[in-house]
C-alpha cells in the first residue's frame, strides 16, 4: 500500500500530544509494510529543520517539509473578518505546499491520502484533481467541540464574540470536510459517537494513538517525595485553562493536608498567566529537553481538563510510565479506564484535592495505580496492533 500522509506541523521530535500522535502512527505504518510518503507543514512556532530529523525515520517516511509561519496575528485575525472561512483554518492554506503536493502526486500513485485533522481539508480539492487515492481524514479531536467548551469558560466578551464567530465558520467547514471524504479515522469512540450523531455518514474506523512500549521504561527509583506535577503544551489554551484552575482551586486545598507538597507545571509555550504566578508551593518549569526525565522525577499526574476533546496524549504517555494520575472526565474522555483502579476521576475542586492527597498519603494506592495503569497501556495501546487494523481497514476501502 502506498499510502500519503499530510500534516499541518512537524511530527518529529514526537514532543507534544499532537506531534507523538502523528509520529506514531508514521512508525506504526512503517512497521507494517506500508510504502510511506509524509509532507508536513513546518511552522515557525514549531520548526524542525530537515536535516536535524531523525536519519532513519527520515529516510522511512520520505519525509519532506514545507516552511510557512502560520502564527495567529492580531492584523491576520482582523483581516479574517473580511473572509467567510475560520482564521483556524485559513492560516494553514499557501500556494508552495499546494505546488510541492501537486509534484508528489504527480510524481507517485497512492491508495490513500491521510490528512492528519480537517486543517488541511483546503487541499482536498486538489488532491481530487490530480490523484484517484482514497482520501480519508484523521481526526485528532471533534475540533469545533473544543472551542465551543473553551467558549463557555471565556469571561472576556469581546473575545468571546470574535471566538463564537471563528467557531461557528470552523463548525461548517469540519462537517462540509467530513463529509466529502472517504473515511473517517477517529482517535477515540466517543468522537466517533459525537460524529454520527451530528450527521456523518462518512465510513468510521476508531484507532487510538499508540505507544511504542520498549520507549517507555519504568522507573520509581528517583521520584521526589509529595510531587505533582502537569506536562503538556502550555501555548494550547485548554491546557492554560486546566492548571489556572488547578491552581486557584484546588492546590490550597492540597496544601492544607501536606504542606510539603510541591506542584511543578511543565511545557512549553508558558504564557504570562502562568509565569506571572507567585503562589505557595508551585514551580514553573517551562520546556524540558528529556520528557522520560519528567516522568521518572515527579509522583502524581494531573490532567486537570475543563475543555478539549479527542485523547489527551501526554495521559497515555503518563500511565506507560506508570504514573498514578488524577483527571477530569474531560482529561480521561476517550480512554476507556477503570475508575479507581487504572487511575483517578475528579470534576470538582474538593474531589480533586482529596484524590491528590490520597495517593500522595497512601503508598499502597499509590503503587496499585502505577501498576494497573501500565498493565492498561501493555494490553490496549501496542502501536503496531492499532496500526495494523487500520492498514486492514484501509484495503477494505
Amino acid at each position: 500500500m502506498r499510502l500519503l500522509q499530510l500534516t499541518n506541523k512537524p511530527p518529529y521530535p514526537p514532543n507534544d500530544g499532537s506531534s507523538i500522535a502523528v509520529y506514531n502512527m508514521s512508525c506504526g505504518l512503517i512497521n507494517n509494510g506500508v510504502d510511506l510518503t509524509l509532507l508536513c507543514i513546518n511552522t515557525k512556532k514549531h520548526f524542525k529543520a530537515d536535516n536535524e530529523v531523525d536519519v532513519t525515520f527520515k529516510k522511512n517516511s520520505n519525509y519532506q517539509s514545507v516552511y510557512r509561519d502560520t502564527d495567529v496575528t492580531a492584523f491576520g485575525a482582523a483581516c479574517n473578518l473580511f473572509s467567510t472561512q475560520s482564521y483556524f483554518v485559513s492560516r494553514f492554506y499557501f500556494k508552495e505546499f499546494e505546488d510541492k503536493l501537486i509534484a508528489l502526486l504527480k510524481e507517485k500513485d497512492f491508495d490513500v491520502i491521510q490528512l492528519e485533522s480537517i486543517f488541511l481539508g483546503n487541499y482536498i480539492p486538489v488532491i481530487k484533481k490530480y490523484s484517484k487515492a482514497k482520501i480519508t481524514v484523521r481526526t485528532h479531536n471533534a475540533e469545533h467541540l473544543i472551542w465551543e467548551r473553551m467558549i463557555a469558560n471565556e469571561g472576556n466578551l469581546v473575545k468571546k464574540k470574535y471566538l463564537l464567530l471563528q467557531t461557528k465558520r470552523l463548525k461548517k467547514f469540519e462537517k462540509d470536510i467530513l463529509q466529502s471524504v472517504d473515511a473517517i479515522v477517529t482517535i477515540t469512540d466517543i468522537d466517533r459517537q459525537y460524529l454520527e450523531k451530528w450527521g456523518i455518514k462518512t465510513p468510521f474506523h476508531v484507532s487510538p494513538t499508540g505507544i511504542q512500549l520498549p520507549q517507555y521504561q519504568v522507573n520509581h527509583t528517583n521520584e521526589l517525595p509529595n510531587s505533582v506535577f502537569h506536562f503538556g503544551s502550555m501555548d494550547w489554551m485548554p491546557n492554560e485553562e486546566a492548571v489556572l484552575w488547578f491552581i486557584n482551586n484546588v492546590w490550597e486545598k492540597v496544601l492544607e493536608k501536606i504542606p510539603q507538597a510541591k506542584f511543578y507545571v511543565i511545557g512549553r509555550g508558558m504564557g504570562d498567566k502562568i509565569l506571572g504566578l507567585n503562589k505557595p508551593n508551585v514551580v514553573v518549569i517551562g520546556k524540558i529537553q528529556n520528557a522520560e526525565k519528567v516522568y521518572h522525577h515527579y509522583s502524581v499526574m494531573v490532567v486537570p481538563l475543563l475543555s478539549g476533546s479527542g485523547m489527551r496524549i501526554k495521559m497515555i504517555e503518563g500511565m506507560a510510565y506508570a504514573k498514578p494520575i488524577v483527571a477530569t472526565s474531560i482529561g480521561a474522555e476517550g480512554i476507556t479506564i477503570t475508575v479507581n483502579k487504572t487511575c483517578l476521576l475528579a470534576d470538582n475542586a474538593t474531589d480533586f484535592a482529596d484524590a491528590v492527597i490520597e495517593i500522595l498519603n497512601n503508598e499502597e494506592k499509590r503503587k496499585s495505580l502505577q501498576n494497573e495503569a501500565r498493565n492498561f497501556i501493555e494490553h490496549y495501546f501496542e502501536n503496531t496492533t492499532l496500526v495494523k487494523q487500520l492498514v486492514a481497514f484501509y484495503k477494505n476501502l
